[in-house]
């Protein structure tokens, strides 16, 4: 059985890397094809097929290739030009792409604004990309004026889908383009150029604009196909938002590649997942992961096992709920993968092993230049031995994941981001020889024997307590099986005169929810400086734009029941019980008199 199981394993993965290394042989900085080129070949060969499904409304091939002509000539019109910058800011829709492929169409850049930002945020975010022009989709108005004060100067802006006051009408302009292509407009274009901006997810401050190559998107999308073995009859339900690498570059991949389609919403919807896939046809599915925690939440669906998907595809599918969403909604194969909008060191899981977000076996070292290195959780640095390098993780232990930045490989370029300073902090130099560089990826990884690499935590969410490393994956793990808990946010807070930081839970829960039989659970399946302190109980955890737990403020407002209105409750070592939480008790803390 292990002699088939290897066999297996390694045939899975030569299989799956062959199939990305015919898509990608011809994806070089100085090649002048681009995604644009697979648009206007699906246009010519498959005109009447689906390409993008929303609502009631399918948009063949031929239809999403005239929108985008429109969108070029307009841009055209306005002097945009190779290297200039479009901000686009509109929800899901078919014309969402229209917008960006056609921008591209003229060499531009199109800057994809994250749809739920407002303020300083969303100023930022347009700032940093110093548009040209900015196209606004009408239902995205008020955000936007809440950002319009901060700017000293705004590019010309036009909005799309209704007229908005101060703001030029871009359908009337479009409905007078013509629908034809002009390859003309992008006649020096290179693979090597600008596509788009894809901003990172704000979590830990502003978000930083990370540039994305036409090269850079091919190699995702045919990671994609090539993960996905598309066809052109599949169809991928993509719930994620389009602002995003996630779903608005990677989940268009199987369907750019070989003329399938791509099924858009303008945001997920649990209870209404199944019937969307059941009605659209769906064969693919993008996950990220706390969408799939959604959905086993939920009660029982008729056609949660009436579909026809064939592969769910995405990243950050905890362990422990990996087999039970497989299982209960009859999931063929699932295919983890991990990466970083801007990083080079993606990874993908070709054969579903649970857990594992992909694999690098010791034959393919050298080819995929990816390493674990040892890291210091308090100075949130790698560990560096006597002779100043840095020291490779054994098989088993977590250290950082990084890339190797090779300047005679474009494969493993890191693009960086719009801001040199934000570019230079993500490079870790010196680090096996001399004048080496390689790209930080931020996170905490650990590979196994045969070469499977699991996702262990991202650095600064790991934390020190009772001197030992916390894992907030591991307690968030162990949290999330018990019943009754629906979602987990696991952090660390400090305490005054003590050292390190101490473990607390934001969790959404049943009212039933019995305190004394989850400590009961939480000790026989973590030791005890992993164990919350504290617990706080919500009704609902915030989310980014992308389904990532927020925790800066959480981390902020820390365990003070004055500044959280919220139940808290303190795992009490008089009592070894959690008890409520309330101002006395929080100033016992605090001063000292009760040491935790």
């Amino acid at each position: 059985m292990g002699l088939f199981d290897g066999i297996r394993r390694e045939a899975v993965y030569i299989a799956a890397v062959a199939r990305l290394l015919r898509y990608i042989r011809n994806v070089k900085p100085d090649s002048k094809s681009t995604v644009i080129d697979l648009l206007e070949r699906h246009a010519r060969e498959r005109p009447d097929a689906p390409a993008v499904f929303h609502r009631d409304r399918v948009v063949n091939w031929r239809a999403l290739d005239e929108g985008a002509n429109r969108y070029a000539h307009w841009a055209h019109g306005q002097g945009v030009s190779k290297g200039d910058v479009v901000a686009l800011l509109m929800a899901n829709r078919p014309e969402y792409l229209m917008a960006w492929l056609g921008i591209v169409k003229t060499g531009g850049i199109a800057a994809l604004i994250n749809t739920n930002l407002t303020g300083q945020p969303l100023a930022h975010s347009i700032g940093v990309a110093n548009p040209k022009r900015i196209v606004l989709g009408a239902e995205l108005a008020d955000s936007f004026a809440t950002a319009m004060d901060q700017f000293e100067a705004l590019a010309p802006t036009w909005a799309t889908g209704a007229k908005v006051q101060g703001t030029e009408d871009l359908d009337a302009a479009l409905a007078r383009m013509p629908e034809t292509g002009d390859p003309a407009l992008r006649h020096d274009l290179t693979c090597g150029d600008k596509a788009l901006y894809i901003y990172t997810s704000g979590t830990t401050g502003l978000p930083k604009a990370a540039n994305i190559s036409h090269m850079r998107m091919l190699n995702m999308m045919y990671s994609f196909a090539a993960g996905t073995k598309a066809r052109s009859h599949d169809r991928m339900y993509d719930p994620l938002p389009l602002y995003h690498s996630a779903g608005g570059v990677c989940a268009l991949g199987p369907a750019f590649a070989e003329g399938g389609a791509i099924i858009v919403r303008e945001k997920f919807s649990a209870s209404e997942f199944w019937s969307d896939c059941h009605r659209y046809e769906a064969t693919l599915f993008q996950y990220i992961g706390e969408l799939c925690r959604y959905l086993l939440n939920q009660p029982p669906h008729p056609h949660e096992r009436d579909h026809k998907l064939r592969v769910a595809i995405g990243n950050g599918l905890r362990p422990e709920i990996w087999m039970p969403f497989k299982t209960r909604f009859a999931i063929p194969h699932i295919v983890e993968f991990y990466g970083a909008t801007e990083g080079n060191a993606g990874l993908m899981s070709f054969d579903g092993k649970p857990g594992a977000v992909g694999r690098v076996p010791s034959y393919m070292r050298n080819v995929t230049p990816i390493r674990i290195v040892k890291f210091d959780t308090e100075t949130e640095q790698p560990v560096r031995g006597l002779n100043g390098f840095c020291i490779e993780c054994e098989p088993g232990e977590a250290g950082e994941q990084i890339g190797k930045i090779d300047p005679n490989d474009p494969r493993t370029k890191f693009e960086g981001y719009t801001q040199s300073e934000d570019t230079r902090k993500k490079v870790l130099r010196n680090v096996f020889e001399h004048g080496d560089a390689w790209f930080r990826t931020g996170d905490l990884m650990r590979k196994d024997e045969h070469g499977y690499i699991y996702f262990v935590d991202r650095i600064g969410d790991t934390f020190r307590w009772k001197g030992e490393n916390v894992a907030t994956s591991e307690v968030t793990e162990a949290l999330s099986v018990f019943p009754g808990v629906r979602e987990a946010n696991v952090y660390g807070v400090k305490i005054s005169g003590a050292e390190g930081r101490a473990g607390m839970a934001a969790l959404v829960a049943g009212p039933d929810l019995d305190l004394a039989r989850l400590l009961a659970h939480l000790e026989a399946n973590l030791p005890l400086y992993a164990r919350p302190v504290f617990l706080r109980l919500q009704k609902e955890i915030e989310v980014t734009g992308t389904f990532k737990h927020r925790k800066v403020d959480l981390v902020k407002e820390g365990f003070d029941p004055a500044v959280i209105s919220e139940p808290l409750h303190f795992l009490d070592p008089r009592t070894n019980r959690y008890e409520t939480l309330d101002a006395a008790l929080y100033a016992d803390i605090v001063g000292g008199k009760l040491k935790l």
